[in-house]
């Protein structure tokens, strides 16, 4: 009925009437449909894969809850999510628990449409660490954006690579990066360009903070130091079993 009386014209139709996505074929094609909305991830989603025109999902409820727990069917629904242009979910709990199963494929697909859209901006692939260090080893900055940090492999492997780093400051980052001594932290995007420039037009601050940077991951995340750590954690789990 919204649908209706924004001007749209809706063919509703059961999921359980149909047994194949070639019924569904001969439908769009009778239809002439040029969208479609499917309730229930699996039951009717399942039905839309392959075909040419977009389609929504709305979750049920059921193929959260259930159907997920299904291999067969969890891996179709994901399939599924990463053809769907939106999915709708009816409630906060619903939409934690399909993000937890599937919903990447959806985020994926949003970051990939505004990088296209993004002038200088690309989007690469994984590669060899090999090759991804070669990279960052040209690069002008490794920049950290997450809103939640534990420990940032990637900051303690830029510094350790001799690349400036640009993150943002929360309490996980600001733990690693100390400001202006072993990179920059920023806290809006404002501040992000400013610092950017900064880098770019000060080249003793860059210097200065590769230096800074890769002496604290010497210092304090040395490899050696942490191998030995752990075997003397081992060592205590051994004779704690001993005893």
């Amino acid at each position: 009925a919204h649908l209706e009386a924004a001007g749209h014209v809706c063919v509703l139709k059961d999921a359980f009437d149909f047994e194949s996505p070639s019924e569904i074929a001969n439908l769009i094609l009778a239809e002439n449909c040029e969208a479609a909305l499917a309730l229930h991830l699996y039951r009717g989603g399942r039905l839309l894969q392959g075909h040419r025109i977009p389609f929504g999902i709305i979750f049920g409820g059921t193929d959260v809850n259930e159907d997920a727990n299904q291999g067969e069917k969890n891996t179709v629904m994901g399939r599924v999510l990463e053809e769907a242009r939106f999915a709708v979910a009816f409630t906060e709990s619903m939409k934690e628990m399909a993000q937890a199963q599937w919903v990447d494929p959806v985020f994926t697909r949003e970051v990939k449409a505004k990088v296209r859209r993004a002038a200088g901006v690309r989007l690469i692939g994984e590669m060899p660490q090999e090759d991804l260090h070669a990279v960052v080893k040209n690069c002008f900055a490794v920049v950290n954006s997450s809103v939640s940090e534990g420990m940032s492999a990637a900051i303690l492997e830029a510094m350790d690579l001799g690349v400036p780093v640009l993150a943002r400051n929360i309490p996980g980052n600001a733990a690693v990066v100390k400001h202006e001594v072993t990179g920059l932290l920023f806290s809006n995007p404002q501040e992000f360009v400013h610092l950017a420039k900064r880098l770019l037009s000060e080249p003793a601050l860059e210097k200065e903070i590769v230096v800074n940077g890769r002496e604290y991951v010497r210092m304090y995340h040395s490899w050696q130091v942490e191998r030995d750590t752990y075997q003397q954690l081992i060592r205590k789990l051994e004779g704690s079993t001993e005893d």
